[in-house]
């Protein structure tokens, strides 16, 4: 009976796994096959698998430059990642402990995020015009800074209000100023829910695509941006194979921190659900 619902449960894990991995599945496979094989077989199975694609992908001509995008989203993603929380900290630290927009700032700022990016687009461009950081990493990093922020002021808020007081009323006792507290007690003690809000940030950066195509023209260019000028590489009708390929390489970095820091964000996502 025990291996049967094992098995059953087995089952159910993997049908569930490939459904909800259905597209990437599908994109993978379609990079791996020549343009004849997609046109002669757009199932989920290779006869003859090609890593042509992905050198062709990867060719840098006068047009295309996937090691710029893979660049540029490198540097705004880092940006958007570890700015949000060098300023989202000490703001998180004044909400948890003293009570400071609590009630109004802090639910403004998270439901910020509720609102369609979409609604910012000619405010920031006319901004970014004037400011001269039109088609610039750093302009690019800043907006994304701003749509990370609700994310990190969040998840630190809560991480901060599970630490008890008394280690701040010990470290004052001892002469520490605020400074020191946040930095030297606060700080270490909250170091999983800092990890997982710099990967979450990173994440949502890297994927950005609005804010990307209408704040870039060609030295700034993001990857998923970047991504969709390879649809139409030949200028002879979209090349799937190309196409997915590059895809995929967009996806890695993202998919890989995922993976290598899986058990962080998990033990910081449990963090305090039991408390003895």
């Amino acid at each position: 009976m025990s291996l049967t619902l094992n098995l059953l449960r087995w089952l159910v894990f993997i049908t569930a796994a490939l459904v909800m991995n259905f597209p990437v599945l599908s994109t993978l496979i379609t990079s791996l096959k020549t343009s004849a094989e997609i046109s002669s077989n757009p199932g989920l199975w290779v006869f003859k698998p090609t890593f042509e694609n992905y050198a062709l992908a990867l060719q840098v001509t006068e047009r295309l430059n996937i090691f710029a995008y893979l660049g540029n989203s490198l540097a705004a993603a880092s940006i958007g990642a570890v700015l949000p929380i060098i300023l989202a900290f000490p703001a998180a630290y004044a909400v948890a402990r003293h009570g400071y927009g609590r009630n109004f700032l802090l639910p403004v700022i998270v439901n910020l995020r509720t609102m369609p990016l979409v609604i910012f687009a000619i405010p920031l461009y006319m901004m970014y015009q004037w400011l001269g950081l039109l088609d610039t990493r750093l302009g690019l990093g800043l907006i994304l800074t701003i749509v990370n922020l609700p994310l990190a002021l969040m998840v630190l808020v809560n991480a901060i209000s599970e630490i008890p007081e008394e280690l701040d009323e010990a470290a004052r006792i001892d002469g520490a100023g605020i400074g020191h507290i946040i930095l030297r007690i606060i700080a270490p003690v909250c170091r999983p829910a800092l990890a997982t809000t710099a990967i979450f940030g990173f994440i949502m950066a890297w994927n950005e695509f609005l804010f990307g195509l209408m704040l870039t023209t060609r030295d700034a260019v993001p990857m998923t941006v970047g991504a969709s000028f390879f649809f139409a590489a030949a200028g002879g009708g979209v090349q799937w194979g190309v196409a997915a390929a590059v895809m995929i390489i967009a996806a890695l970095p993202p998919v890989l921190l995922g993976l290598v820091m899986y058990r962080q964000i998990s033990n910081s996502l449990t963090a305090g659900a039991v408390k003895g």
